[in-house]
């Protein structure tokens, strides 16, 4: 699960900015400090980048910064948003999920037609879960237990939600905070699904 690197001198230069820029944003938590990686080379101490998400982050601050401020962005980009509440049908209307899923989601959980954040997490992954196909029904109500059973830490904690199977046998798992994670041989790994990324991309659908 480890991330390519990428230096800080060519996240400069492949993403055009300035080193200013890029501890500005820093600053304002629009890039998270543990994205900032230390490591001894043979010149000394540089710092690097996990490539693929520092890149795919500044890409959305360059797009958006001209129609929103950075505070407005940083809050775009920060986990709490735990006051929000939306109707069902503005989840749909939002695109944030489909009718069909959402019919599903209801059935499986019975806690009414307005969907705190919490909620709209877990019916967002089970959205993506579902439409990707890389799970079916069953499964689904079992990531759907593991979210209600972990709320408060969803929300303060860097999460993955990780689905397995061996032998025909589902199980589903939530990393905390986790570098990397091995199984047992003959275990295949379903789908690995990021909350975070799930927050930022709610929001870049509410916005």
């Amino acid at each position: 699960m480890s991330d390519e690197l990428i230096s800080k001198k060519e996240l400069l230069e492949m993403a055009d900015i300035s080193y200013g820029q890029l501890y500005r944003w820093k600053r304002k938590d629009l890039i998270p400090e543990e994205w900032f990686i230390r490591k001894s080379t043979f010149t000394g101490q540089e710092t690097f980048f996990p490539k693929e998400k520092v890149l795919e982050r500044i890409h959305k601050i360059q797009t958006m910064k001209d129609n929103l401020s950075l505070d407005e962005l940083a809050d775009m980009f920060s986990p709490n948003i735990s006051d929000l509440k939306l109707e069902k049908d503005d989840l749909v209307k939002r695109n944030i999920v489909s009718s069909s899923v959402m019919d599903i989601y209801l059935e499986m959980d019975k806690g009414g037609h307005q969907f705190t954040f919490s909620r709209i997490i877990e019916v967002y992954v089970l959205e993506k879960l579902l439409q990707s196909g890389d799970i079916n029904l069953e499964e689904g109500k079992m990531v759907l237990q593991v979210l209600k059973d972990h709320t408060q830490l969803i929300k303060q904690k860097k999460c993955e939600v990780v689905m397995t199977r061996k032998l025909g046998v589902s199980s589903c798992l939530l990393l905390i905070n986790s570098e990397g994670f091995h199984f047992e041989q003959g275990t295949k790994v379903v789908t690995v699904l990021s909350i975070m990324t799930c927050m930022e991309e709610i929001k870049a659908k509410l916005l």
